[in-house]
């Protein structure tokens, strides 16, 4: 009998999205009429159609396969150079930061990448992740065996948390005051769940403590198109300094719709380093070439056609109308928990707000108050990390009709 990966037995009963699945099915089961009525406002998975160009994109590459003149096999395990050029260009040169097209990796998304570049880091490091955040960072973890036992508060020992509160405007300190050693640091802004966004100020002074511990920074820019303050970084790579301490993560998911159809890139710079065992520096991007080329055939072709079609004149146009349309979703429902007497953070440079929980309720169980009483899906705080109890995420991620369906039913919550 083969030995399983005991390091998944460390995990929590279940993760996040699936729980709350798991509760919405059982309610819906137990109470058909109001099941019809629901609106789900917890997984943050877009609803709107793709973009034009990029569905003619698609077609048109479809068309391609059709033809033994133009038909793809296999293409390069990490990205047609057509779309790792369009990225390398318009997502960074053209916002003067230096970053050349092989250190663009095209994926299936970002949550992926946010696993995969654990095959390339020691089980040695020090591992730092705001608190609250998405869970993902914290259960890869777990399952490469960098974490200890569980505890109560569904912390993990082994971990370094850097709380993310009101006090600081949900944006985490470096531990200790920057005293504190870590050798891995996730950062994600805007952040998902807080919608909260780091100012340039914040992140120099993360770089500045990667420099001065010779830590790396993940740096998960998901959603860094929904950034609409002009003095708010899209990229860490805006900081003097990264390109040797940073790794950037990003997504179509959101920018263009593509939850379902799945592309996403890792920006690997050539100047970033790690330790061997014995001391010894070396880059990260040629052992990140070499997972993608094992472990990997990338993108289909047609998908990675439709990405490329984002960048064009009417695929900007299409996103920008995509994004404003969510961000206008994100308004109506910040508006509505306000105009309750509900605190709210988020929502203005991200499609997530984030709500104090009334005094006297747990996360889960305003979750549960919101199912039953006013037919609504939310995300408890607390499926983020132990600082996100107290609060609920709300994502704006819908369509216009159930955003102000939400709005008005959220008054009778008073």
């Amino acid at each position: 009998m083969a030995y399983l990966n005991e390091n998944y037995l460390k995990l929590q009963a279940g993760y996040l999205f699936p729980e709350i699945a798991r509760r919405v099915r059982d309610f819906c089961e137990k109470n058909p009429d109001a099941a019809r009525k629901l609106i789900r406002c917890g997984i943050g998975d877009v609803t709107e159609p793709l973009p034009q160009a990029a569905i003619d994109a698609m077609k048109t590459a479809a068309d391609e396969l059709g033809h033994r003149e133009t038909f793809h096999g296999y293409g390069p395990e990490q990205g047609y150079d057509f779309l790792r050029s369009a990225i390398a260009q318009h997502d960074f040169r053209d916002r003067k930061i230096d970053i050349a097209d092989d250190e663009i990796f095209v994926s299936d998304g970002s949550k992926c990448d946010c696993g995969f570049i654990l095959d390339i880091l020691g089980d040695q490091n020090k591992v730092a992740v705001p608190d609250p955040v998405y869970p993902v960072y914290v259960d890869t973890n777990v399952m490469a065996g960098h974490t200890g036992a569980p505890r109560k508060d569904g912390s993990h020992e082994g971990i370094v948390y850097l709380p993310c509160t009101r006090e600081n405007n949900f944006v985490p300190e470096p531990p200790g005051g920057g005293r504190e050693h870590v050798d891995l640091v996730y950062l994600c802004f805007p952040n998902n769940p807080t919608g909260a966004v780091a100012t340039r100020e914040q992140l120099t002074r993360w770089v500045a403590y990667a420099r001065e511990h010779d830590a790396l920074l993940l740096f998960d820019a998901a959603y860094e198109s929904y950034v609409s303050d002009p003095d708010i970084p899209h990229s860490i790579f805006e900081i003097p300094g990264a390109r040797e301490h940073a790794v950037e993560l990003r997504s179509f998911s959101k920018i263009g719709g593509f939850t379902g159809v799945r592309c996403g890139f890792t920006v690997m710079p050539k100047t970033v380093l790690a330790r061997t065992e014995s001391g010894k520096k070396l880059p990260l991007h040629p052992l990140w070439h070499r997972r993608w080329s094992t472990k990997s055939n990338s993108v289909s072709y047609p998908v990675q056609r439709a990405a490329e079609a984002l960048y064009s004149g009417e695929g900007r146009k299409q996103c920008r109308a995509l994004i404003d349309h969510y961000m206008g979703n994100a308004k109506i429902l910040r508006t509505a928990c306000e105009e309750i007497g509900l605190k709210v953070y988020g929502g203005e440079n991200a499609p997530y707000v984030w709500v104090r929980t009334p005094a006297g309720l747990t996360s889960w169980q305003m979750f549960d108050r919101m199912l039953k009483e006013i037919n609504v899906v939310i995300t408890p705080g607390a499926g983020f990390g132990a600082q996100g109890e107290g609060y609920f995420r709300v994502s704006a991620f819908n369509s216009r009709e159930n955003a102000e369906e939400v709005a008005r039913r959220v008054k009778n919550l008073r």
